[in-house]
């Protein structure tokens, strides 16, 4: 997982001194010195409103991996279970692992991107992903629209939706952008071990321990 914790400290370093600015701007205005009040609290507010930023980008960021040249996302166990049906089990280098059972003659992942603009690499924060879906295709399209549908979430469930909020918010353009996904699916036609590779030109599902 992405190291989130500087961004955090920097949120709750902002809030405090915003506070302790807001606080001194009401101490100024008690001894009836309207500028330092209104400037106090202004920079307060300020500094309050940049910590709500910071703390909301470190809560988004949770579930998301740093993005370097080739990441191991995952390795893959998959087992044909009958015709045109297969359980597939993920395994995640933190040693978590989820399995499901899936329809279709090929299996599919996908992931979100994100990907900060340089303004925000100052700041630490660089490209990341986080696995999406994992499902069953059908080669025929005919059974793609028709047969039955076997999807499944693979992210992490966080307070803040980092990806939804730039794609809802033109505010967060300047900073982040959220508008790439990667996918990828390869044929079952028997028992496989897999891994689920990310680059920086997106998801790749190949034979374990192939190069």
């Amino acid at each position: 997982m992405l190291p989130t914790e500087p961004v955090l400290a920097g949120a709750i370093v902002l809030g405090v001194l915003g506070a302790l600015l807001v606080l001194a701007g009401l101490v100024a205005l008690v001894r009836l010195r309207p500028l330092s009040f209104a400037l106090r609290t202004f920079f307060g507010l300020l500094l309050v409103a940049l910590g709500a930023i910071a703390g909301t980008l470190a809560l988004g960021m949770q579930g998301y991996c740093a993005l370097t040249r080739e990441d191991l996302a995952a390795n893959l166990s998959v087992k044909p279970t009958g015709p045109q049906r297969f359980a597939v089990t993920v395994r995640y280098p933190d040693a978590r692992s989820v399995s499901f059972d899936l329809a279709g003659d090929e299996i599919y992942l996908d992931a979100r991107i994100l990907k900060w603009k340089p303004y925000a690499n100052v700041l630490g924060l660089h490209t990341a992903y986080e696995l999406d879906r994992v499902a069953g295709r059908y080669r025929d399209l005919g059974q793609e629209r028709n047969g039955p549908r076997t999807v499944h979430s693979l992210a992490v469930d966080k307070p803040v939706d980092l990806f939804g909020l730039r794609r809802r918010y033109v505010f967060l353009e300047p900073l982040l952008d959220a508008e790439y996904g990667s996918a990828t699916y390869v044929p079952v036609t028997g028992p496989a071990e897999l891994e689920l590779r990310v680059s920086t030109s997106g998801l790749l599902l190949r034979e374990a321990g192939r190069k």
